[in-house]
C-alpha cells in the first residue's frame, strides 16, 4: 500500500495513476481524510460482467441442507423445496 499526500500526488499522478493500474493500493491522504485510488475499468468490468450461476453446486448445496435437516431437524441454510424448484423452473425458462 502507498501512502501519499494530496501535494505529492497532483505532483506525480501519473506515477501513482501507473502503480494503482499495477494493482497497488494507492490512498491519497488530504485535510478532508483519505481516499483509495483504483482504476474505473476493473471496477466497470466486475459490474458489466454477471457471475455466472453453478447450477449443479447449487442444487447439491440444497440437497445436502435438506438431508442435514432430515436428519437432525435443524439446518442454518434450510430453503423450503417450493423455492428450489421455482427457482429450477425460472432457470429452465432461461
Amino acid at each position: 500500500m502507498t501512502v501519499v499526500s494530496s501535494t505529492d500526488f497532483r505532483a506525480n499522478m501519473t506515477k501513482f495513476f501507473a502503480l494503482a493500474d499495477s494493482g497497488e493500493r494507492v490512498v491519497v491522504r488530504s485535510r478532508k481524510g483519505s481516499y483509495s485510488l483504483k482504476p474505473v475499468k476493473t471496477e466497470a468490468k466486475k459490474a458489466s460482467k454477471p457471475r455466472r450461476r453453478n447450477v449443479t453446486e447449487e442444487v447439491c448445496r440444497a440437497m445436502k441442507d435438506w438431508k442435514e435437516f432430515l436428519e437432525t431437524g435443524k439446518s442454518d441454510n434450510f430453503r423450503p423445496a417450493e423455492e428450489l424448484i421455482d427457482e429450477l423452473r425460472h432457470i429452465q425458462a432461461q
